[in-house]
């Protein structure tokens, strides 16, 4: 375990060590890594997820375009290292304060933007293929789960069932969680806090014998990964409750096949068995939803149009009908929507219907 918490340490201490080496050699030091981007991801049929491809890219520091995102990496890089040495973890936010000052003999700040450091620390998990909680630097909590599940974290026993009205608040990092007892059958995700205080309210979690989990809106890191174990460790079936609208079907995207930013992490957060059991075409009429719909903006147009041509959407013919019923209507319909029929129908009608008849997308 010591061992493997030393290596992102070592791999950093090396970044230094051949930036200093091509210095005291007198030559341009320089840093290499996979390019990110969707010019070099591709989707793999047989894994069914995206995968970060062979590009590769080079920033030299004597280089007038390349040499303050070097100097960023490289900080970032001496921060990461420090907190792994003092045995802390620090926030996103952190590592940008920390980070941000002027250059000396200069009028540039080393950082402007949250953005800056933030892409430095994912150019440093390509580098040295750690991911940034493995680096020690954690984003925000932003998801709660409930369900019949008991955990040790950092030597804290924790009950999922036992928590209140508000959950267990999903960390960034839970690579250390320790599941001591699950019992449940199956795993919904939801986009929506709002969502999920419904199904928790009315013991839905307890009802079904299955886990909520909720993010407050895109997907988080730690969420991801905390489905994937869930999924892969106790072979729990995956379901992604969303609107319909093009970022709800994004959301699904994500979490099924990984992101095109985040390529380079798929193995640790994609979840190829996942299904969708958000709203569908045919449940605008099924459940009377006509009425409460939404016109479709040009952002959601923009997106509907990326997603018909994603490689991993092209050739599936369930999701091609649900992109063309939303073109034909113009419109989203968001899950709250169900709750003209009932405030607890999501969960008494909807929800087990759809689990029991197996009226999802794969």
């Amino acid at each position: 375990m010591d061992k493997l918490k030393n290596k992102p340490k070592e791999e950093l201490k090396l970044l230094g060590k051949k930036v200093t080496h091509k210095l005291e050699k007198k030559e341009n030091p320089y840093m290499e890594f996979p390019v990110r981007g969707l010019s070099n991801v591709s989707y793999d049929k047989k894994s069914k997820t995206l995968k970060l491809g062979d590009s590769i890219s080079k920033r030299y520091f004597f280089n007038v375009a390349h040499s303050k995102k070097f100097l960023q990496t490289v900080e970032v890089a001496s921060i990461c290292k420090n907190l792994l040495e003092e045995g802390k973890h620090a926030s996103l936010r952190d590592v940008f304060y920390m980070v941000k000052r002027t250059i000396p003999n200069t009028k540039i700040n080393l950082v402007d933007e949250q953005t800056e450091t933030d892409k430095a620390i994912e150019d440093l998990e390509l580098i040295t293929e750690f991911s940034r909680e493995q680096l020690y630097v954690n984003a925000n909590k932003m998801g709660s789960v409930v369900g019949k599940v008991k955990i040790l974290d950092r030597g804290d026993a924790i009950n999922w069932a036992k928590l209140g009205s508000g959950g267990w608040s999903i960390p960034s990092n839970v690579e250390d969680i320790k599941f001591e007892e699950v019992k449940a059958n199956f795993v919904v995700y939801m986009e929506k806090q709002a969502i999920w205080e419904r199904l928790h309210e009315d013991r839905v979690w307890e009802k079904l014998n299955c886990i909520l989990v909720t993010s407050q809106g895109q997907t988080t890191r730690g969420i991801r990964r905390l489905l994937q174990r869930l999924c892969e460790e106790f072979k729990l079936p995956v379901y992604v409750l969303t609107d319909f609208d093009p970022w709800g079907f994004y959301i699904y995207s994500v979490i099924k096949y990984g992101s095109i930013s985040l390529a380079h992490m798929s193995e640790k957060m994609a979840i190829s068995g996942v299904k969708f059991l958000g709203i569908m075409a045919d449940d605008i009429d099924k459940y009377g939803l006509s009425k409460h719909l939404i016109k479709l903006n040009e952002k959601d147009i923009t997106r509907l149009k990326q997603m018909v041509d994603y490689e991993w959407f092209k050739d599936n013919k369930e999701w091609q009908k649900e992109f063309a019923a939303m073109k034909k209507l113009g419109s989203k319909a968001e899950i709250q929507a169900l709750s003209a029929r009932g405030i607890s129908f999501i969960s008494e009608k909807y929800l087990p219907e759809k689990i029991k008849n197996k009226d999802f997308i794969d």
